[in-house]
């Protein structure tokens, strides 16, 4: 059962993002304020929902949501800073981007890079354990995976639509057999024997 909440009497935004870990696309995150009795049965983690109902409830948080907001680093930023830095980053923009100013921030994770005038409290595996957490990691995922089957048509060779850019066995054939494009982070080069598969 999801907790609505750390801190009961103010405005609470839980943060969390999605694609840290791909070999393509950018990494995206996303901010949400609930309101402090929201209670949605599928809610949870956005890794243990499905794909048809992490849509319906991303439709459902957008609508129910006090505010909500998404921040992106590209996979040039990500090379640039490196994909800690960028998750900070992606972070630092959904909470910028809140129409509704929060006083405290719960962030899914372990570390944090402290965002200006707003107190935050890190929680490991937090999007299995706040509603405003699963819902922030369910906007970034679904933003996300939309993003990469958009970007799909433009880059069909990789399959995209199916594997996210996230470093599945098909990815990496089809990386060795066509090579990177802009999309792919250079900084998270698969070594040699990673890449000869066969």
């Amino acid at each position: 059962m999801l907790l609505n909440y750390l801190n009961k009497d103010i405005v609470e935004a839980g943060v969390d993002e999605a694609g840290r870990g791909c070999l393509a696309g950018p990494v995206v995150a996303a901010a949400v304020i609930l309101p402090i009795d929201f209670y949605h049965p599928l809610l949870n983690d956005s890794k243990q929902v499905n794909e048809k109902s992490r849509e319906e409830l991303s439709i459902i948080i957008k609508k129910e949501a006090l505010a909500w907001s998404i921040g992106w680093a590209s996979a040039e930023e990500i090379d640039s800073i490196n994909i800690l830095q960028a998750t900070y980053l992606a972070m630092h923009r959904a909470i910028g981007e809140l129409k509704l100013i929060p006083k405290h921030l719960i962030i899914d994770g372990n570390r944090f890079k402290p965002y200006p005038s707003i107190p935050h409290t890190t929680i490991v595996k937090g999007d299995g354990k706040y509603t405003s957490i699963a819902a922030a990691s369910i906007l970034a995922k679904t933003t996300r995976d939309n993003y990469m089957r958009e970007i799909n048509l433009k880059y069909p060779y990789y399959n995209w639509k199916k594997n996210k850019g996230y470093g599945t066995l098909e990815h990496r054939i089809l990386m060795e057999k066509h090579g990177i494009c802009e999309l792919h982070r250079k900084s998270f080069k698969l070594k040699e024997k990673q890449l000869s598969l066969f």
